[in-house]
């Protein structure tokens, strides 16, 4: 294949090609959902699919690549052109997605000199490092090389953020230099502003948006009027943040009419045609007057649910496409099974307390520091202090926290701290009593100037007024239960593990996790972290996918932070409850 820009066109094979394209995050669906995927995509119309790349997923550890499962972008573009789809490549550095701190590895934060989204040395290095290897994987399926790669992004709607233009050219000068040979892109808002800080010669301008096509490019047609007009990411849905009254969802007419309007003007990328899920810690979250971490569903109300169904809004854009390429489309696939498996009892538990020594090592500390000080980037982190005189009624403060705490007196809970709330809680305790502040990274910023804040405790820590010293502290990642020794005795902490067996008879089906009886914390299943619950919600149930499962026992693992209102129960039903 070849694929070029000439003037005002897309070119493929020397013809004009419309892109008709889909938006599908490898690192948030299963690998053995993508062909799936890809055929629903077939059959709708689309001839392209793009994705971004997760740099933190790709580099967990500086220095050390994963490029397996569901991180193997290389088998989803070998994927995506069995199915005879192109591909759009955005691999950041940063990518936004509603993803923990859009893309970027938390370990960056640990420079002290580190800014990020500029020309700053030590952020060029670690990237530069990225980009290498990125573009290893990425370079044989170029369609100057016989694949089916056809743009890559440089950056991503910078125009939001930041003006250090030398920093937009280095990053385009660095895919040439990488062997990056077919045409490059950027993508922003739609104001002039937004349009000028953002893009950069010798990158096509592409535009982001979800309505009144006209209007918004205005700018763009007249500072580009020889370009090909294309909305790289046509919103039809939006995210959910805990606490949001209901799960967020649009038209299916009215977007189907704005895919309309777009195909007319030019060409098109839907953002999302599936959103997928958050699995583990991997949610992000917006932060601007309030702090709004994301859940676990990145449903997005799009073309296919977060479990890969279709939707009427698949079907009004279908036929859409239909009109205007006038082909005759595939057979539409028919939905994944999903199976409800009814309820189990989570019989053994341990409590946080027992638990804490086998999760983790203390670290002596004088004060309080951040997560990232201690060498970790999600999960909690607890610290811990023995009080060395009484206490009356006095107000335990924090300048900065990240994001949510509870406060324990010895084993006891006494109160919960929360950003968006008060950062203080009046406390009593006696001389050798021991204070623990449990704390919970929900997720770092992924969009705006508020994006380098750091988790934990991360300012002073006043007690009564005054600096408290001598901490021990334990990182909790939690990303390794295995050590936790579960039993059937009763335990009076609210912060407890759960464990139970889950039987599954014949070929595990997709199914939906209920925790009716919970009230926040995560789950694992056989080791795959299936995310966070919170009982504010809007979403009530976790998307838990087939490959997950296995046939006869299953073990699944419950971190209940704030404490259960009933039996230790939960339930696995076909339906999805998002709010």
């Amino acid at each position: 294949m070849k694929f070029s820009i000439v003037k005002n066109q897309f070119v493929k094979d020397g013809n004009p090609v419309k892109l008709i394209s889909g938006a599908v995050h490898y690192f948030r669906n299963m690998p053995d959902t993508w062909e799936d995927i890809f055929l629903k995509m077939k059959a709708m119309g689309c001839n392209c699919v793009e994705t971004y790349c997760a740099w933190n997923m790709h580099e967990k550890k500086p220095g050390e690549y994963d490029f397996t499962g569901n991180l193997n972008i290389a088998k989803f573009i070998e994927t995506a052109q069995k199915c005879d789809l192109m591909v759009i490549v955005r691999p950041g550095p940063y990518i936004c997605a509603e993803w923990e701190f859009g893309g970027l590895p938390w370990w960056i934060q640990c420079d002290e000199d580190m800014e990020i989204r500029c020309s700053n040395e030590i952020y060029i290095k670690h990237f530069d490092r990225y980009l290498d290897k990125m573009c290893e994987q990425i370079r044989p399926y170029l369609t100057t090389n016989g694949g089916n790669v056809i743009m890559l992004q440089c950056e991503n709607e910078y125009g939001y953020y930041g003006d250090d233009r030398k920093y937009l050219a280095y990053l385009k000068d660095g895919y040439v230099r990488r062997g990056i040979d077919v045409p490059l892109f950027t993508s922003d808002g739609t104001s002039r502003d937004n349009i000028l800080d953002g893009s950069i010669d010798g990158c096509l301008a592409t535009l982001n948006f979800g309505s009144r096509v006209e209007e918004n490019f205005k700018a763009h047609d007249e500072l580009y009027p020889d370009s090909p007009k294309m909305c790289m990411e046509m919103w039809n849905g939006w995210f959910d943040a805990w606490g949001d009254e209901y799960h967020h969802t649009t038209s299916a007419e009215d977007y189907a009419k704005v895919v309309d309007d777009m195909l007319n003007k030019g060409n098109l990328n839907m953002y999302m045609f599936i959103g997928g899920t958050n699995f583990g810690f991997t949610s992000g979250a917006n932060h601007y007057e309030r702090f709004a971490p994301d859940v676990t569903s990145y449903d997005y109300d799009a073309m296919l649910t977060e479990c890969g169904d279709v939707t009427k809004k698949y079907y009004a854009v279908r036929d859409v496409i239909k009109k205007h390429t006038g082909e005759e489309l595939p057979e539409v696939p028919a939905n994944r099974e999903k199976k409800a498996y009814g309820k189990f009892s989570l019989t053994e538990k341990c409590g946080f307390f027992e638990a804490l020594p086998n999760l983790s090592k203390p670290i002596h500390s004088d004060v309080p520091k951040c997560m990232e000080h201690y060498g970790i980037g999600y999960g909690f982190i607890a610290y811990r202090t023995r009080l060395n005189r009484d206490y009356e009624n006095v107000k335990l403060t924090f300048a900065e926290l990240g994001d949510r705490a509870q406060i324990y007196i010895n084993r006891e809970l006494k109160g919960i701290v929360y950003i968006n709330e008060s950062l203080e809680i009046e406390i009593s305790a006696k001389e050798g009593d021991y204070l623990t502040v449990l704390c919970e990274n929900m997720g770092r910023a992924n969009f705006g100037p508020k994006m380098m804040r750091k988790k934990g405790i991360s300012g002073r820590c006043l007690l009564g007024g005054k600096i408290h010293f001598d901490w021990e502290v334990y990182p909790l990642p939690m990303d390794n239960l295995d050590l936790i020794s579960f039993g059937d005795k009763a335990t009076e902490e609210k912060s407890v593990f759960y464990k139970g067996a889950v039987n599954i008879e014949g070929t595990p089906k997709d199914t939906f996790l209920k925790l009716d009886n919970f009230t926040k914390g995560f789950v694992v299943l056989n080791g795959f972290n299936l995310g966070r619950y919170w009982e504010i919600g809007p979403q009530k149930t976790l998307y838990v996918p087939a490959s997950v499962l296995k046939e006869g026992e299953n073990e699944l693992i419950v971190f209940e932070s704030d404490g259960i209102k009933g039996e230790a129960v939960v339930e696995f039903t076909d339906v999805p409850e998002l709010g």
